[in-house]
């Protein structure tokens, strides 16, 4: 009576019964609703990211929350999202093909640019007869204040105004970005003139050279805001032949004042062509300015809008200008860099443009390749790291083959290289961040490193050999130290 009563006779105690087992589901059941669902949509579940995205596709497919409770036995469509989501492993599908780059960028397009930024600078070879005179009370070559003055406003200026004009384009409105231009150039070729005049004293060559140079960096600000690289470089190559031809040997006057003047209009004419409002396709250029609204939507006229950029967004952009075009005037006049150095930071413009946007590229594919935002940092700083090295290999390339083809220059030394480099770091941190919208934190590090300079010019404080990369180094230490912390997060980069 021990035993257990359902071992048979002859087995032993440790021996467990067999218990036939039953069929999970009877045959003549149906298929659990559920199972089916889950199954029909399984493809698009794997790769949901979320339940809502089930829930909105079982409402488009016009389910509703008593035919889900009738056939499925849950509340609503979201507790049917969720079941299927947790059924379902996930499965991310791969793109087909390779992935889209928006951020691929020609070399070719880039380093044109950059040749464009360096080919004026031929002009005041041209310009030499004009602007010859004794020194002035600060010891610095004739007519140097007036044009320093004029490429100053005409920097700030200009670097603002294509920054409203990008932004109308920006919105779509290329109209809006052509009158922006069209009203924008003129004042800003007007305020250039005057500052020259101001500090001219008794030179109206200089004045009147400072006068051409603001009038070409506003039509050459809309050239390159309207796309129009190509013929703004036709505009200039005879005015550049002529001055490497008066390079190694002599010019007339006349001819010199003909072709300085003869790419002067013809930039100009090619600036307001291109600006100016055209009454229909193919027509000709319109010169007067367009009613108020006329280019607005017939529904908008009757409200104000304000869909516009604000012009207080361009004030950051118009101090960026400013302050880095001190820098690099402060450079060009110093022992930090020579003219040689000069031309070859306007050259490397086009290898940090090209760059910027193997950064976009880079960071692109760090968004796809990284799982944790710890792993897309690093990532992030590496190819910024990258980018930057690659830059200073291009400029100091550069730096040392104008050194070297440069008439008359002396050695370069280890501190002017470091401070070209130094200044390099900071022009190109400076474009990263601004192209993020990161414009405030850099202009105000480039605005703090030029004040910090001109407060040392104007104290004679510190050796002057040293002020120049000691600043730039400071400001390069802080504008990287930016672009790590902002940058290293994935929202920087939507």
């Amino acid at each position: 009576m021990s035993g257990s009563l359902w071992m048979p006779p002859g087995s032993r105690p440790e021996t467990l019964p067999v218990i036939p087992s039953r069929r999970a589901t009877p045959g003549w059941a149906r298929p659990d609703p559920l199972d089916e669902l889950s199954a029909r949509l399984d493809d698009f579940t794997a790769a949901a990211v979320h339940p809502d995205e089930i829930a909105a596709l079982l409402e488009s497919d016009g389910l509703s929350d008593d035919q889900i409770r009738e056939r499925y036995g849950v509340k609503n469509s979201f507790a049917l999202a969720e079941e299927l989501y947790e059924r379902t492993e996930r499965r991310y599908p791969e793109p087909e093909g390779p992935p889209h780059d928006p951020w691929r960028a020609g070399l070719l397009g880039c380093l044109l640019r950059g040749l464009l930024f360096a080919l004026p600078g031929l002009g005041y070879v041209l310009g030499a007869p004009l602007l010859a005179g004794p020194r002035d009370a600060f010891g610095l070559p004739a007519a140097t204040l007036p044009l320093l003055a004029g490429a100053l406003v005409g920097w700030t200026w200009n670097q603002g105004l294509a920054h409203r004009a990008y932004s109308w384009l920006g919105l779509g409105d290329r109209p809006a970005a052509r009158r922006c231009l069209l009203l924008g150039a003129p004042v800003g070729a007007l305020l250039g003139a005057l500052a020259a005049l101001a500090v001219a004293g008794a030179h109206p060559g200089a004045v009147a050279f400072a006068a051409g140079q603001s009038v070409y960096l506003g039509a050459a600000t809309a050239l390159l805001v309207m796309g129009r690289e190509r013929a703004l470089l036709a505009a200039l190559l005879p005015m550049s032949a002529g001055a490497v031809l008066a390079l190694v040997r002599p010019v007339p006057d006349e001819a010199r004042l003909t072709l300085l003047l003869g790419s002067l209009m013809v930039v100009t004419l090619l600036g307001l062509r291109e600006v100016a409002p055209r009454k229909g396709r193919g027509a000709a250029l319109n010169l007067r300015l367009p009613p108020r609204e006329r280019d607005k939507p017939r529904r908008t006229r009757s409200r104000d809008t304000a869909t516009g950029p604000r012009l207080s967004a361009s004030l950051p952009y118009a101090l960026f200008g400013l302050a880095t075009g001190v820098l690099v005037l402060y450079a060009a006049l110093g022992d930090a860099l020579s003219g040689e150095g000069t031309v070859a930071l306007t050259l490397s413009m086009g290898p940090a443009e090209w760059l910027l946007y193997r950064f976009r590229s880079g960071t692109l594919t760090g968004l796809r390749s990284t799982g944790t935002a710890r792993a897309f940092r690093r990532a992030t700083v590496r190819t910024a790291a990258w980018c930057l090295a690659a830059y200073l290999a291009a400029l100091l390339a550069l730096a040392l083959a104008t050194s070297a083809l440069w008439p008359g220059a002396p050695q370069i030394t280890g501190v002017r290289l470091a401070g070209l480099l130094l200044l390099g770091v900071v022009l190109w941190t400076g474009l990263l961040l601004q192209s993020f919208g990161a414009v405030l934190g850099t202009t105000a590090i480039c605005c703090t490193a030029a004040l910090a300079q001109t407060f040392a010019l104007l104290t004679h404080t510190g050796n002057p050999h040293w002020t120049g990369p000691i600043v730039h180094g400071t400001a390069a230490l802080a504008q990287v130290t930016l672009v790590c912390v902002l940058l290293g997060r994935a929202t920087a980069h939507r």
